[in-house]
């Protein structure tokens, strides 16, 4: 395998790390960024399509190591209430991730055959930036009363795991999506960004798991150079996304996040000039 192809999985890596957590859309940014590396051409559309969203499995373990006594139901050290309450926050995520379950399985190959392009993120980019701009000066008036995963309703989870479907859109960012449902329910935003982490647990892995076997079943298995590029990606999706888990909830408790709303219109524009020049 050629040095090159192992800096454009690093790249694809980092990239992954950053924006998957981040409320900027992941998707999103590895389309754009495979628009410019040109992998679907050297590994095959079926790889590409696969790799988009198995290379998450890395970001995924990032986030279980970091919540992992949160997560972790069987631990020594906590009582009986807290092992209670740990059950009881999976089952909020189990059933939040219902709606997206089914409707990823009934339109994943269309999603993929007419959304997954550079007009539909460009769109989506700055329709989500003015929406995270608008909530933050709304929030300045309200008071946001759910301050922990604990307080959040079976209802309020259903709710917040509903929106996102929107997130199946390439752009809309799953992460994003999430926290701005939260937010909307009166979830503060360290609230949030938690249970969109937590969330995406789940998701990820049935989502991955999924295109695992559609891959083996249409192309057999994985070549040499297929693999390690998809292993070198995760590993590098996995050391980033540990910084960056870290970082946001860090940022988040002093923060609001307009500066991620800014970005993304920003982003959005540029892309749309690009399209609207090379049509």
């Amino acid at each position: 395998m050629k040095i090159i192809e192992i800096i454009k999985a690093i790249i694809f890596g980092i990239i992954e790390g950053i924006t998957e957590w981040l409320p900027i859309s992941s998707t999103g940014h590895m389309i754009l960024l495979e628009d410019l590396l040109k992998t679907k051409q050297i590994y095959g559309p079926e790889f590409w399509d696969m790799f988009l969203v198995v290379i998450q499995l890395g970001a995924i373990i990032a986030v279980i190591i970091y919540f992992f006594k949160k997560l972790w139901p069987f631990s020594k050290d906590k009582s009986q209430e807290e092992k209670k309450d740990t059950w009881t926050l999976w089952l909020k995520t189990l059933i939040a991730c219902v709606p997206a379950a089914i409707i990823g399985l009934l339109f994943d190959d269309f999603l993929e055959t007419y959304l997954y392009n550079k007009l539909t993120v460009s769109i989506t980019l700055i329709i989500y930036g003015i929406l995270f701009i608008i909530m933050e000066f709304w929030n300045k008036k309200r008071v946001l009363n759910v301050d922990s995963v604990k307080k959040l309703t079976y209802k309020n989870a259903l709710i917040i795991g509903a929106m996102q479907l929107l997130a199946l859109i390439p752009g809309t960012s799953r992460s994003g999506v999430t926290i701005l449902g939260a937010m909307l329910l009166g979830c503060s935003r360290e609230t949030s960004a938690e249970f969109s982490f937590f969330l995406s647990i789940p998701v990820m892995i049935g989502a991955s798991l999924l295109k695992i076997v559609k891959f083996i079943y249409n192309s057999g298995s994985l070549a040499m150079n297929q693999l390690v590029f998809l292993i070198v990606g995760m590993l590098m999706a996995f050391i980033v996304s540990l910084c960056v888990v870290k970082w946001l909830m860090a940022f988040v408790k002093k923060h609001d996040f307009k500066i991620f709303g800014i970005y993304r219109i920003i982003l959005g524009i540029i892309l749309l000039i690009v399209f609207m020049v090379n049509m």
